[in-house]
């Protein structure tokens, strides 16, 4: 909204900052940070209200859990509203991809909300109809990625390689959506613990951040050797808007924690990473950069295969960070090491940049 009403204006005296996408990003962070403090507080109490005992527990969880009931969850909408309302002041509003990248954050965030209302309002962990939600997982994504398709090339670039490996055609369409469903229930699956998706989110958004503004910009992208994408430098506020909203959120779901983000908050974030590494053309490297995430679905995806055709678990529970928890790691001692392990992983996908 400021940056047409700049470009209206011709950008005059001060207002010539906002030609900058750094400065509108590092601007986009910073409301989002105080808008999320600002009505954290109330927020919550809302929602304490409107919940009463809050996020149902896992009785087959670890026993340290229950001593959590009654916080309640969806804390997902004040990042979501911090988030949002940010990029509306701060983003270009005639850049698509940066569209794209809401649609899917707004619809994968409505998903979350209706699994999270069921969760609270039947008291329990089931929720929505796992069907029911990857279909419409697939048709938000879908829809998304044949936009930006059409914005972009549809080629497929590897880490590590310098240019396009494939032309995938319209096959681009469901390894992008693909991506980006995958990507969105990793983060939901690793939101298990106060603060444990909270900070590698934040971490994988500061990689696409620099990731975004090389793409978007056509010197670095050729000095690199890696995709040039016309207008993927805005991305780069959201990068920045999510790091601000995810901030001011942790500061309330730091342990113990206030509010849990919830299917609301993790599902939408996912998503909007995995929709980012779409535009960019570094969906592999999203892999690498949000490693952690992974490795947290895969303990599930491992843990489910084996028990259907052995009986027997490979980890004492999944996702793999309650593995830790049950072999006598303290929950906070779980967090802040996956938060390192995700700090190493960033650095990793970042140094693919270079090495091509």
């Amino acid at each position: 909204m400021l940056y047409l009403l700049a470009e209206y204006l011709g950008f005059p005296h001060a207002l010539n900052l906002v030609r900058y996408i750094t400065f509108r990003a590092g601007a986009a962070a910073i409301t989002a940070l105080f808008l999320g403090l600002i009505i954290g507080p109330k927020f919550i109490g809302w929602l304490r209200i409107r919940q009463g005992k809050g996020q149902p527990i896992r009785t087959d969880g670890p026993q340290t859990h229950l001593a959590k009931r009654g916080t309640p969850t969806m804390g997902g909408l004040m990042i979501l509203t911090s988030l949002v309302v940010s990029m509306l002041l701060w983003m270009d509003l005639s850049n698509r991809y940066t569209w794209a990248v809401l649609f899917v954050t707004l619809g994968f965030g409505a998903i979350g909300f209706l699994d999270d209302y069921d969760k609270v309002k039947k008291r329990s962990t089931k929720g929505v109809s796992g069907k029911a939600r990857l279909a419409a997982e697939f048709l938000i994504a879908g829809i998304a990625s044949y936009l930006i398709i059409n914005m972009g090339n549809t080629h497929l670039y590897l880490p590590f390689y310098n240019g396009p490996v494939i032309d995938l055609g319209w096959f681009y369409v469901p390894f992008a959506a693909f991506t980006i469903v995958s990507f969105g229930n990793a983060v939901n699956l690793t939101d298990g613990l106060d603060g444990l998706a909270t900070m590698p989110v934040i971490i994988a958004c500061l990689a696409f951040f620099v990731i975004s503004y090389l793409v978007g910009n056509a010197k670095f992208a050729t000095y690199l050797g890696i995709p040039h994408v016309p207008g993927a430098g805005e991305l780069t506020l959201i990068c920045a808007a999510i790091i601000g909203a995810g901030l001011a959120f942790l500061w309330f779901n730091a342990p113990p924690a206030a509010v849990f983000m919830g299917d609301t908050g993790s599902l939408a974030l996912g998503g909007a990473l995995g929709t980012i590494a779409v535009v960019a053309h570094h969906e592999i490297v999203l892999g690498i950069v949000g490693g952690l995430f992974v490795v947290e679905a895969l303990s599930v995806i491992i843990q489910v295969f084996f028990y259907k055709r052995t009986g027997k678990r490979v980890f004492k529970m999944a996702p793999i960070h309650h593995h830790f928890e049950q072999i006598g790691w303290s929950e906070p001692t779980v967090v802040i090491r996956f938060w390192i392990i995700a700090f190493v992983l960033a650095l990793a996908g970042l140094a693919t940049l270079k090495l091509r």
